[in-house]
């Protein structure tokens, strides 16, 4: 509850981002332009420089707001907001495009993908990962292949998500899998068919978390910006999991779209 709600007096620099937070939400301010100075918000609001630069560091840490350097503060832009459905793991999108999940889906927005594997290292399973996988912690048992996913809307390229996939080594062990980046066609769901490991089911456990500095220097995000954390379990034909994807995704640019069915 807010010190407004409880009647209390808000502080000077709570004032103002409190008027440059309604004058943002009521069109006043649009995305990409350029906010008053802290100067020009002192002596408007008759207040200390510092109180004006503390309203505007309340609005950077709400992600309302971009500071560029030698250039001011701005409205931030409202990107493209990517949808990611339960769909993109069928077998007859798969068919039908040849792509990988993330490709298939950016193709359907009218949107250019781009992938770039950046390791693969064969290495103890996480503790969680052990768990969904139903694999021991004390050997080296899984595959870990680590994607990082850009979007371009063909003015810009931004990066999205990184996904760690961790992957059975009795799957992965003499098949692409545990060597390649390039998976050919239909990707690394197509690679597990021909392991004899179908997905039927998807199990995505999401949460929402600050991101880790490492986390948001690799996705160029904004000061204020959150990121959906999504604990994702392929399950095959047979019921058994046979892999493991931790996403880390943009919160200002990705959205997850279920359709789910409601059991009786």
């Amino acid at each position: 509850m807010s010190a407004e709600d409880l009647g209390r007096p808000r502080l000077p620099s709570q004032r103002i981002a409190g008027y440059l937070r309604s004058a943002i939400r009521d069109g006043e301010f649009r995305p990409g332009d350029r906010l008053p100075s802290e100067r020009e918000l002192a002596q408007a609001h008759g207040a200390a420089r510092n109180t004006a630069r503390e309203a505007i560091r309340i609005l950077a840490e709400e992600g309302l707001i971009d500071r560029r350097h030698g250039s001011g503060v701005f409205v931030r832009e409202r990107r493209r907001t990517l949808r990611f459905g339960a769909e993109r793991y069928s077998r007859r999108l798969r068919e039908e495009t040849g792509l990988s999940p993330y490709r298939a889906e950016l193709a359907k927005q009218g949107l250019t993908p781009r992938v770039d594997c950046v390791s693969i290292e064969r290495r103890v399973a996480p503790a969680e990962v052990a768990e969904r996988l139903g694999l021991p912690t004390d050997e080296p048992n899984v595959v870990r292949r680590e994607n990082r996913y850009y979007a371009s809307d063909g003015t810009a390229e931004h990066p999205v998500q990184v996904g760690v996939t961790f992957i059975p080594w009795t799957i992965a062990e003499g098949t692409p899998l545990a060597t390649s980046a390039a998976l050919g066609k239909g990707s690394l769901y197509a690679r597990f068919e021909e392991r004899g490991h179908r997905i039927t089911r998807s199990r995505e456990e999401v949460s929402a978390r600050m991101p880790t500095p490492e986390e948001a220097q690799v996705l160029h995000l904004p000061s204020g910006v959150p990121i959906l954390e999504v604990l994702h379990t392929g399950i095959d034909q047979e019921g058994r999991a046979f892999e493991v994807t931790r996403f880390v995704m943009r919160a200002d640019l990705g959205a997850l779209d279920y359709d789910l069915r409601v059991e009786d």
